[in-house]
């Protein structure tokens, strides 16, 4: 599935829907080269589904915990990998093995370690400010997820 977005606000209206087509787990997968919206599409994300404070950008943490009405989200960005072992120090797999829901930029930075999405999340740059979003399912959550989204476009 395919999305023209046009603006910075309507990246986190995408994110938005998103979050309210997503279940209380799985694994969103956010790749895409810098600058192209992946931690506004966070923000609305975690906004949608009722986050007030700041949503910056886990570059220098690798990750960042949300609760948020009952939901666990981890915000992950793996781009200052300087290994992808280090997941496992950090562990990852405790993380991802329970009920919450984890969306991971730069899940190639990870290599074997990055644990496989329900929904791979592209972001390629368009025009100006425009960006295309190409989605793709990995399980069957991910097509539930993709299902849910179709009202957007």
């Amino acid at each position: 599935m395919a999305y023209l977005i046009p603006t910075s606000t309507a990246m986190e209206a995408f994110g938005g829907k998103l979050a309210h087509a997503c279940h209380h787990h799985g694994i969103l997968h956010l790749s895409g080269d810098l600058g192209v919206g992946k931690t506004t599409l966070t923000r609305g994300f975690l906004r949608a589904l009722g986050h007030t404070g700041v949503v910056k950008s886990p570059t220098y943490t690798i990750v960042e915990p949300y609760q948020i009405n009952g939901r666990q989200i981890y915000h992950w960005d793996f781009y200052r990998l300087g290994d992808p072992e280090e997941l496992e120090y950090l562990g990852l797999r405790d993380y991802v093995e329970n009920e919450a829901l984890s969306l991971i930029e730069w899940p190639e930075k990870g290599g074997h370690l990055t644990p496989a999405p329900d929904i791979q999340i592209s972001i390629f740059s368009h025009c100006a400010e425009a960006r295309l979003l190409e989605l793709q399912a990995h399980s069957a959550m991910g097509q539930a997820i993709i299902k849910g989204m179709t009202e957007y476009k």
